[in-house]
C-alpha cells in the first residue's frame, strides 16, 4: 500500500471484485492520497471506539451485533461497495501501523478488531460464513456419515445442555408425541466440524462444544468461534512485524510525511472540538459559580474548586480549566476578569498583568500565532501525568480510591452509583466511569458516552434547561 498525494487512487480487481468482509492477509496494492490515509483511519477509530464502549458496559453479543451494525452503516458505509471495501481494508492497515508502536496499543488494537471481526461475522448467513472460513484455509472438513449418526445421541446432549433447542421443533413437541431422544435428534445441527480442541478455547470452557479423542465438535452455528481465533491468532502476529517494520524502516523514512500523523492517530479525539459554544453553552462570571456545581464534570470542578481555594493554578490546571471555561461561553474579558480576581489574591493584580494575562489571550487566539485553541477532550486528560502540587488530569485516574470516593459523595452519588463508578475505575475504564457519574447525577441514561469534558457540560445543560419551565410571553 503506497500513499501517495492528492490524485485519483486505483485499486486492484481483486481487491473491489468482492465486497466481503477482508481478513486483512496482506496489505492490497493500492495507491491511498494522503488525505485518505488519515479521514479513513479517524473513521475506523470511531468504530473501534464504539466497540469498546460497548463491550465496557457490558452489552451481550446480540446488542453488540446491533452496535457493530450502527456504527460501521454510521462511519464506513459508501454507496459504491467497492470503495466501502477499499476504505475498510486501507482503515484497518492504517491503524494496524498506528497501534503497533507499543504492548499497550497493541493489546487494545487487537481485542477492538477481533471483536469487530467477530460481530460482523456473526451478522452475515451462514454460507457467507462458510466462505470466510474457505478464505482462511482451514483445514477442517465437515463431519458427515456414519461419523456424525454415532455422534449424534451425545450431540443432542450438549444441545439440551445449552437448551438450544429451536422454536420449530418446541412446536413439533406440542403437537407431535415422540421420543424424548427422537426428539433431541431434531435439535442436532446437520453440519458439524472436528477440530482440534484447542482451537476453540471459548467454547470449551463454556461447555458447549462435545469433546472426544483429542477433538472439538463445532456445529454450523458456532463457527464464530472457530474462524475468530484465526483471525486473533493472525492479527498478533501481525502486529509484530509491523512493528519491526516501523521501527527499522517506516518511521525514518517517513519522518517528514506519515510518521507525524501515525503518531498524533493513538490519541486523536474523534468528536466534535467544542471550540464554539452554543445555546447550552454559555455563562458569564455572575452565573458561574452556581453553574460549576450543577454541570462541570469532576476534573473541571476540582480545579475549579481548588482555584477557589488556593487562589492560584499551576500551568496544566490553567490549561485545563481555562480552555474549558472558553468553549462553555466565557468571553476574553469575563475570563480575564475572572482569573485576575482569584490570582491578585495571592500574587497582587501588577504580578497576574505581567505573567498570566498573555497566557489567557494566548489561548482566545489574540496573541502569539493567533491559535485558536480548542478545549481538552478526555484522552489527552486521562494520558496528561500531573505531579506534586497539580490539580489537572483525571479523577478518575489520578485520584486514590479515598479522595475519588470522597469527591463522588460531594456530587450526590448513592453507594450503588459509586460502586459502580469504582468497579469502572478499577478497570481502567476511566471515561466509562465519567458516564456512569453522569448518568447518576442527572438520572438519565448516555448511551453516546462521555468522551469531553465540554461534551458533559452540554449535555447536563440540556437537561437542566429542559426541566426549567419556560418564562411567560
Amino acid at each position: 500500500m503506497e500513499v501517495i498525494r492528492s490524485q485519483k487512487r486505483t485499486a486492484s480487481n481483486d481487491v473491489v471484485s468482492n465486497p466481503k468482509i477482508p481478513l486483512y492477509l496482506t496489505a492490497p496494492p493500492l495507491e491511498v492520497r494522503l488525505e485518505e490515509f488519515e479521514l479513513f483511519a479517524i473513521d475506523r477509530l470511531r468504530v473501534l471506539k464504539g466497540v469498546s464502549d460497548g463491550l465496557a458496559r457490558g452489552k451481550n453479543p446480540k446488542e453488540m451485533d446491533d452496535v457493530v451494525d450502527a456504527l460501521w452503516k454510521e462511519h464506513m458505509r459508501h454507496s459504491d461497495a467497492s470503495e466501502m471495501l477499499n476504505k475498510d481494508i486501507i482503515s484497518h492497515f492504517v491503524i494496524r501501523l498506528v497501534y503497533c508502536r507499543s504492548d499497550e496499543l497493541k493489546k487494545w488494537f487487537l481485542s477492538m478488531e477481533t471483536a469487530l471481526f467477530r460481530h460482523r461475522f456473526r451478522l452475515r448467513n451462514f454460507e457467507a460464513q462458510r466462505a470466510i472460513v474457505g478464505e482462511f484455509g482451514l483445514p477442517y472438513k465437515a463431519v458427515t456419515g456414519a461419523e456424525l449418526e454415532s455422534l449424534k445421541e451425545r450431540l443432542g446432549q450438549v444441545v439440551r445442555s445449552l437448551g438450544q433447542i429451536s422454536p420449530s421443533v418446541v412446536n413439533d413437541i406440542c403437537c407431535v408425541s415422540v421420543c424424548f431422544f427422537s426428539f433431541l435428534s431434531f435439535a442436532v445441527e446437520a453440519v458439524y466440524y472436528k477440530v482440534p480442541f484447542e482451537e476453540v478455547p471459548d467454547l470449551v470452557a463454556g461447555r458447549r462444544v462435545l469433546i472426544q479423542k483429542g477433538h472439538a465438535f463445532v456445529a454450523g452455528s458456532q463457527l464464530v468461534s472457530l474462524v475468530v481465533t484465526q483471525f486473533r491468532s493472525h492479527i498478533s502476529k501481525a502486529l509484530i512485524l509491523t512493528n519491526r517494520k516501523w521501527m527499522t524502516t517506516i518511521r525514518e523514512r517517513e519522518k517528514d510525511r506519515l510518521t507525524p500523523i501515525v503518531e498524533a492517530l493513538s490519541t486523536t479525539y474523534v468528536g466534535p472540538d467544542y471550540s464554539q459554544s452554543n445555546d447550552y453553552a454559555d455563562i458569564s462570571l455572575k452565573d458561574i459559580d452556581q453553574v460549576s456545581k450543577s454541570s462541570f464534570p469532576l476534573c473541571m470542578r476540582h480545579l475549579f474548586e481548588k482555584l477557589r481555594e488556593d487562589h492560584h493554578l499551576k500551568h496544566g490546571g490553567r490549561m485545563q480549566l481555562g480552555l474549558f471555561l472558553k468553549g462553555v461561553g466565557l468571553k476574553l474579558d469575563d475570563a480575564l476578569a475572572f482569573w485576575r480576581a482569584e490570582f491578585s489574591k495571592k500574587v497582587g493584580s501588577e504580578r497576574f498583568d505581567k505573567e498570566y494575562a498573555y497566557g489567557i489571550r494566548h489561548n482566545y487566539g489574540k496573541e502569539g500565532k493567533r491559535t485558536d485553541y480548542t478545549p481538552y477532550a478526555c484522552q489527552k486528560i486521562i494520558s496528561s501525568a500531573p505531579g506534586v502540587g497539580d490539580h489537572h488530569g483525571c479523577p478518575y485516574r489520578h485520584f486514590s480510591e479515598d479522595n475519588l470516593r470522597a469527591a463522588l459523595g460531594r456530587m450526590g452519588l448513592s453507594s450503588r452509583g459509586m460502586e459502580d463508578v469504582m468497579d469502572k475505575v478499577r478497570n481502567k475504564h476511566y471515561q466509562l466511569a465519567c458516564t456512569l457519574t453522569f448518568e447518576a447525577v442527572y438520572g438519565t441514561s448516555c448511551d453516546v458516552g462521555i468522551n469531553h469534558p465540554n461534551q458533559y457540560f452540554e449535555e447536563s445543560q440540556k437537561i437542566l434547561k429542559s426541566k426549567t419551565p419556560a418564562a411567560p410571553v
